[in-house]
């Protein structure tokens, strides 16, 4: 019997078994937890706006949405965005799913930390990123109500995610500062390291080479 938490279904198909066991075999509790509860917030949202996604999609967006923090799927010079983003896109394309719809899911993963955009995506964009807002930064937690949102944290608890989904941010983008240049992540290796400094856009545009 597929599971239902707080109304939403979550998708019981071999696709779904299959992203549930990858991401079970990468990730920790915290990320494995938080990444369900961005799936079920996002879809209780979306449906709150009118929203139509995919119910596959969605998940593996989800679900793989911080697979690029791992150490099984983190590189050393991209965004762990895109880590995650190329994870779930070879994924779907081995399951069958087609380019578009990978590229698709790939888009929902790849700017799932960029503000605004992706809520003027398709539908399986937009899901993932109502998802991480509402987990992380507690955006529009009053669209939830008290029942759906104790249903959801009773099946995917939260101890101390503040706390721990800061230093899994930390732990999976130490090793390549670089690539947190014009994102939020920035903030996150200042807060954990006096030593880091960030590159300023500012400074960037009146250094380059060009002669004026």
């Amino acid at each position: 019997m597929p599971e239902i938490i707080a109304g939403i279904t979550v998708p019981d198909t071999q696709l779904a078994r299959d992203a549930t066991a990858v991401v079970r075999k990468s990730a920790d509790d915290t990320l494995f937890h938080h990444s369900r509860r961005v799936f079920l917030w996002g879809m209780l949202k979306g449906a709150v706006q009118g929203l139509e996604a995919d119910p596959e999609l969605a998940y593996v967006g989800a679900i793989f949405h911080d697979l690029g923090l791992t150490a099984a799927c983190r590189t050393a010079d991209r965004r762990f965005e895109i880590d995650g983003a190329e994870a779930a896109y070879g994924f779907l394309r081995e399951h069958g799913r087609s380019h578009e719809q990978a590229r698709d899911v790939w888009l929902g993963i790849a700017l799932h930390t960029t503000p605004e955009v992706p809520h003027h995506l398709v539908p399986e964009v937009a899901v993932v990123t109502l998802g991480v807002e509402t987990d992380v930064l507690g955006v529009d937690l009053d669209h939830i109500t008290e029942t759906q949102r104790a249903e959801v944290v009773a099946a995917h608890p939260r101890p101390d995610f503040k706390s721990r989904i800061l230093r899994a941010f930390y732990d999976g983008m130490a090793h390549r500062p670089e690539t947190t240049f014009g994102t939020m992540n920035d903030d996150v290796l200042a807060h954990f390291d006096p030593a880091f400094r960030r590159q300023d856009f500012v400074r960037t545009i009146l250094d380059n080479s060009w002669p004026e």
